[in-house]
């Protein structure tokens, strides 16, 4: 195996920098000591770090708004309960759903649910302690990518009494308390509290807990230093359960699943992470990455839950660990219990998808027939004479990329695949200088470095309006905007290698790299801001509050993104990176399938959801099959296509192609849909029925009003022919 992928990028800052950033870091602060520190000093200094915060992870929500909505760590979600509910607690709340509990919206035109969503607000437990009140001030600090730490002190800039350290898939949910009165509680009612005993040679004292909806949670004391005997707690009424004065130590929570052993728990209790790395090395196309949590209290392995994906890729030994405890999960089905410090997942790389179109067969297609050459250039000798400014050069990030990308496309499909130098270098000039509007700063919403949050955005947000170029300015959407800018750069070097390092050229692509997949945390960008290793894929929703968590809508821009790190790699010789983004692409293909673009046979989602082929938007406690800008059949599928680019072929299965078109699109339905969606369908269509796909591009009359802003027909006669379409 090769070393660690996860290589820094050097290159300095080409943007002016600006430290207005409108939203408040909220809360989040500098953690001078560590978690479990015994001494009841101030462990925080109240103000943020440095350090690049992370923007778009699951706890944003924590120091976002009012600081009321939830996190959700799977298989929990925990929120601040700030005096609400029938306990009137001021500590963590703690929720767990099960899928009965899901509520179904009308049936779309499949028979399908249009949307799914799990229930908010439900305070099965709480820990918290008598001394918060209306008072008490919620702070975060070490904002990683997998993990944070959510403090709860009784006053603002008093020391935490309570500190929870919240890392993605935790068995238990941990607090660890400095001197204070603990309070157990729950809104849903405690019907029965039972003294268990201690465990662990009497380190740690177990409570068994029933609830007034039949469910059970376990509940496991670990002080730091005994106080002779077990811990005692009193049940005080139906919603609150009172610990011993002074308390120092840990007191965690689990649910316990129908049936389930809850010896499997025992076996961790007391122990718990406080953070992840992730690692990863490949050997050929063979790759395996690893998760390695960092941990605290008792020397006893830790309990965690893997998403179905991760079980899917775990190797032998890792599978080897997978316990009896299944607990479902609010958007990626039933998690399962590992006992384990450290996991190792493999995945096949998809080496030799390179700029060509590309086939699931591994087959890179570098060469079509004479006749496609033909259609190509007739196509291309009126698209290259489009007005590239004009296109590409907009108020909009995210649509002056697709122009650039559209316009790339076109340039290497001329001189690779058609051999028409004379008019890709035509192209390309256009496409050069259309680029550099951009790596100069010169483009209506200039871009700088925000150094609050520590990013790249655009400054036309900052006026005023949080949603101008779709939250850009907010850190939404930031792979989906920049990975086509990315593409484009690599096709420009790809022709031209001496590019690279005219200017800032280089320097000013490699800058869009770090904001959205930084491979390390460093003192200009956080670790990886938008693709989330957990869930193996990204999520677009940057700092903006949310009762449903983070969402991703477009799998299809998510995986371009990764494409055209890949093709960067390569032009500038990155062989990290493009291990990076190779692996990215193989776990999106996994992720994709699992969760997002659904086969009938897919047991991951709810059944009477999977009808509807695709997710729409997900987000972590809902799915809604709907996009952001309408409600269009071909908007809601078609966002999961564009933009169709070799690597269409491996993170959307033939299966599932031939499912959905046959669901939506098939017997001449494809023909009822107008403007550029209708060329996306057909692109589409591509990769099950190629030929169709290129009579539709190729015919007399050809409508040019059926391709999108993003789309060339050079590509795409280019694209069906390569697929087996002539």
């Amino acid at each position: 195996m090769s070393p660690n992928i996860f290589c820094p990028i050097d290159d300095p800052l080409p943007i002016p920098i600006r430290g207005d950033h409108p939203v408040p870091r909220k809360g989040i602060c500098t953690r001078t000591a560590s978690v479990d520190d015994p001494h009841p000093t101030t462990p925080l200094v109240q103000q943020p770090p440095d350090d690049p915060l992370q923007t778009n992870k699951f706890y944003a929500n924590l120091f976002l708004g009012a600081q009321s909505n939830s996190a959700w760590t799977h298989p929990y979600s925990v929120c601040w309960a700030k005096g609400t509910g029938n306990a009137r607690s001021w500590g963590l709340n703690i929720s767990h759903i099960e899928r009965e509990q899901l509520a179904f919206g009308p049936a779309t035109s499949t028979g399908a649910a249009q949307y799914f969503i799990n229930p908010i607000g439900i305070q099965s437990m709480l820990l918290s302690a008598s001394e918060l009140n209306s008072a008490t001030s919620l702070t975060t600090d070490s904002l990683d990518a997998f993990s944070v730490n959510a403090n709860l002190a009784p006053s603002a800039g008093a020391a935490p009494i309570i500190t929870f350290p919240l890392v993605q898939g935790m068995g238990f949910v941990t607090g660890v308390y400095k001197q204070c009165t603990p309070l157990i509680q729950s809104s849903v009612f405690f019907r029965e509290l039972t003294a268990v005993g201690t465990i662990d040679n009497g380190a740690t004292t177990k409570y068994r807990a029933l609830l007034e909806d039949g469910r059970v949670w376990l509940i496991y004391l670990t002080p730091t230093s005994a106080a002779g005997g077990a811990e005692r707690l009193a049940k005080t009424s139906n919603t609150c359960i009172q610990g011993r004065q002074g308390y120092g130590g840990t007191i965690q929570v689990a649910k316990l699943p129908a049936g389930g052993d809850e010896g499997l728990y025992d076996r961790s209790a007391g122990a718990y992470p406080l953070s992840c790395k992730v690692s990863a090395s490949n050997d050929g196309a063979n790759a395996q990455y690893c998760f390695n949590w960092k941990k605290a209290g008792l020397p006893k392995p830790l309990l965690m839950f893997a998403l179905p994906h991760h079980v899917q890729s775990f190797d032998g030994s890792t599978a080897g660990k997978i316990n009896a405890l299944r607990l479902w999960t609010t958007t990626k089905g039933q998690a399962a219990g590992v006992t384990a410090d450290e996991w190792r997942l493999n995945e096949t790389l998809p080496l030799n998808m390179e700029f060509a179109p590309w086939r699931r067969d591994n087959q890179s297609i570098t060469s079509i027939s004479s006749a496609a050459i033909s259609a190509v250039n007739a196509a291309a000798i009126s698209e290259v004479e489009q007005d590239v400014m004009a296109q590409c050069c907009l108020d909009s990030m995210y649509f002056s990329g697709k122009g650039l990308a559209k316009f790339a496309m076109m340039v290497y499909t001329l001189h690779f695949l058609a051999h028409n130098t004379d008019l890709a270098k035509k192209g390309l000039d256009k496409l050069k200088a259309a680029f550099a509007v951009f790596v100069e700063n010169r483009q209506r919403n200039p871009l700088a470095y925000d150094s609050s949050w520590k990013g790249v955005i655009s400054t036309g947000g900052l006026g005023g309006d949080p949603g101008v170029d779709f939250g850009n300015s907010f850190y939404n959407d930031h792979h989906f905007h920049y990975g086509y800018f990315v593409y484009a750069a690599a096709v420009v070097g790809k022709i031209d290698p001496s590019w690279l390092n005219q200017g800032k050229n280089k320097t000013w692509v490699n800058m869009l790299v770090k904001d959205f997949a930084n491979p390390v945390h460093d003192k200009m960008f956080p670790f990886s801001r938008a693709f989330d290793w957990w869930h193996g894929h990204s999520w677009a929703k940057g700092l903006f509050d949310s009762a449903d968590g983070k969402d991703e809508e477009s799998t299809s821009e998510d995986g371009f993104a990764s494409y055209a790190l890949k093709l960067w790699a390569k032009a500038i010789g990155d062989t990290c990176m493009e291990a990076r983004a190779n692996l990215m692409l193989a776990i999106q293909a996994r992720t994709f399938s699992t969760y997002f673009l659904m086969e009938k046979s897919n047991k991951v989602q709810p059944p009477q959801f999977i009808g509807n082929k695709v997710t729409g938007i997900l987000f972590e406690n809902k799915i809604d099959h709907a996009t952001y800008f309408g409600m269009n059949t071909e908007y809601i599928q078609g966002i999961h296509m564009i933009p169709i680019n070799p690597s269409s072929a491996l993170t959307r299965n033939p299966t599932f192609v031939r499912e959905e078109w046959d669901t939506y699109f098939s017997n001449g339905r494809v023909d009822s849909v107008g403007g550029g969606w209708r060329g996306i369908l057909y692109s589409n269509l591509a990769l099950i029925d190629p030929k169709a796909a290129y009579g539709f591009f190729s015919k007399q009359g050809f409508d040019w009003g059926w391709l999108d802003g993003g789309a060339s027909r050079t590509w795409y006669l280019a694209y069906c022919a390569a697929m087996g379409g002539c």
